[in-house]
């Protein structure tokens, strides 16, 4: 019984120590990240559409394989993933052509759809003020809003905002995880 209680113990301990170093490695790319936003973002916007790229051609050759190699699959789903790839493909081996344009589309495009979600949350918030109206409801859906015209308006601008509050919120949320790697305790009884 003592040895069982030995390695409950140390499989607590261990599971626990596991626990910690995810978090602390999660901070420390959270920080680097932030970091290399802050300091370089257009490098570090580079740096992403490549690594989407890079996706985006492997995900091309995953379906690639699946259409070809699949034997379970009908006639056109077969063409469909094989399509699907080549789309893929495509797509990654265009950015890599241009990575500097392909950084730009994508946040113009990340931008307008942030202020289409915006003006819709806003919308959304307006139509809850039947049941109550609220002063806060009212300010939280005109911001949503305003923000929202404002990225359709002046989509790079706002890309270039969001890309700063990411890496500032990167480096905010991986100090608070260094935090709770050092805090770490597992739950009594675990």
């Amino acid at each position: 019984m003592a040895s069982t209680q030995l390695g409950n113990e140390d499989l607590a301990k261990s599971v626990s120590n596991g626990v910690r170093i995810a978090f602390g490695i999660g901070a420390l790319i959270a920080v680097v990240v932030g970091i290399l936003i802050l300091v370089w973002p257009g490098r570090t916007a580079l740096a992403a559409t490549a690594i989407i790229a890079v996706y985006a051609i492997v995900a091309g050759l995953v379906y690639a394989g699946i259409g070809i190699f699949s034997r379970g699959l009908g006639g056109w789903a077969r063409v469909g993933h094989i399509v699907l790839a080549v789309v893929f493909v495509v797509a990654g081996i265009v950015a890599f052509l241009n990575l500097a344009a392909a950084a730009t589309f994508l946040a113009v495009f990340l931008s307008v759809l942030v202020g289409i979600m915006w003006v819709v949350e806003g919308v959304v918030a307006l139509t809850t003020l039947g049941s109550g109206p609220s002063a806060w409801t009212i300010v939280f859906a005109v911001l949503s809003i305003v923000a929202g015209v404002i990225l359709f308006f002046s989509p790079l601008w706002g890309a270039v905002v969001l890309w700063w509050l990411l890496g500032i919120s990167l480096i905010v949320l991986g100090v608070m995880q260094a935090v709770r790697a050092f805090t770490f305790r597992p739950a009594q009884g675990a």
